[in-house]
Formats: structure tokens, C-alpha cells, sequence
């Protein structure tokens, strides 16, 4: 099974968005919480990202099908479901900001 149906499986659907954000996240990273907030933050500002969390120990088979290995792991598809980017670890906050914007149409 490809990624785009794993990530769909969980509850992704990158045709309604310009950015889908999925992260997988672990109940006590602290690092996640963090990422969390900022994607939640941004979401309220960007009408094109759309955000949604993933329970990674209570989604083993697609954390294993995805090869996700640390907690965030954070997957950006487009609206088309093409994967545009990964990243393993807490994103910087501008990073992440930067990332969103070149995807959403939004300039800052």
C-alpha cells in the first residue's frame, strides 16, 4: 500500500486542501505539542492547510507502513495527494511557517 493510502486511511484528504499537514505524534513528546500548536495556530490563518494529528501508538501498522521512526514526523501533501515533503523531528516554528505559506498561497 503507498503512502497517499495510508496517510487516506487515517483521515487525509489532500483534495480539499492547498496543504495537508499529517503529523504523527506521541502522547508525552513535548517537542509534538509544540509542532501541534503552531499547525493549529496556522491552520487559523491559512484557509488552504489543513491539519490533522495521528495517534502513532494507536496507528502501529501505518507507522510501520510509513517508516516513521521519531516522533513528530510530519507528512505535506498537495492537493493532487503528492507527498511535497517529510520531516522527522520538530520543525524550527519559521520553517514550518515559510513551508506553509509556499503552499498556501499566503506571503508574509
Amino acid at each position: 500500500m503507498g503512502e497517499l493510502a495510508v496517510l487516506r486511511e487515517l483521515g487525509a484528504r489532500p483534495e480539499e486542501a492547498d496543504l495537508t499537514v499529517v503529523q504523527f505524534s506521541t502522547a508525552f513528546c513535548g517537542p509534538c505539542r509544540a509542532t501541534r500548536a503552531r499547525l493549529q495556530q496556522l491552520q487559523t490563518t491559512r484557509p488552504g492547510l489543513r491539519y490533522l494529528h495521528v495517534d502513532a501508538e494507536s496507528h502501529l501498522d501505518a507507522v510501520r507502513a510509513l517508516d516513521v521512526r521519531r516522533t513528530p514526523t510530519l507528512f505535506y501533501l498537495d492537493r493532487s495527494g503528492g507527498l511535497v515533503g517529510r520531516s522527522s523531528g520538530a520543525p524550527r516554528p519559521d520553517e514550518l511557517t515559510a513551508l506553509v505559506d509556499a503552499h498556501t498561497g499566503v506571503s508574509s
